[in-house]
């Protein structure tokens, strides 16, 4: 057997493999999250979550759109979740719902109703 072509499936669960990317692929989920939104879910420094969401693009697992000056970023295949969650079951592991944070303002983790803004409930699971 030609090791050299299972390569690349070695290369993504090195990449995926990190506990906060896990995590981050788990927020964005099948939304698109901003990094706003990600760092109020998590609490972590931007520059801590941008150096997992750079490796994460790189390897072509997410893509981004600009809103305003908000970054936005999506699954490049939503087929990932479902990786993810195949592994959690052969674990027998629950993966949490992440929500984001009631500092989070920007308009994916709040909507506005009457003036008064509400947070958002982000589902992972």
């Amino acid at each position: 057997m030609n090791i050299s072509i299972i390569d690349p499936i070695s290369e993504l669960f090195k990449t995926i493999g990190p506990t906060p990317r896990l995590q981050i692929l788990l927020a964005i989920g099948d939304g698109e999250p901003c990094v706003c939104h990600l760092e109020a879910v998590f609490g972590w420094r931007q520059a801590y979550l941008s150096q997992h969401l750079m490796s994460l693009r790189k390897a072509g697992l997410l893509e981004t759109s600009r809103v305003g000056r908000n970054i936005h970023y999506r699954l490049t295949d939503p087929r990932l979740l479902g990786l993810i969650q195949q592994a959690a079951e052969l674990q027998r592991v629950t993966l949490p719902k992440l929500s984001p944070s009631p500092e989070c303002t920007c308009p994916n983790c709040s909507k506005e109703e009457d003036g008064v803004k509400n947070p958002v409930q982000l589902e992972t699971a």
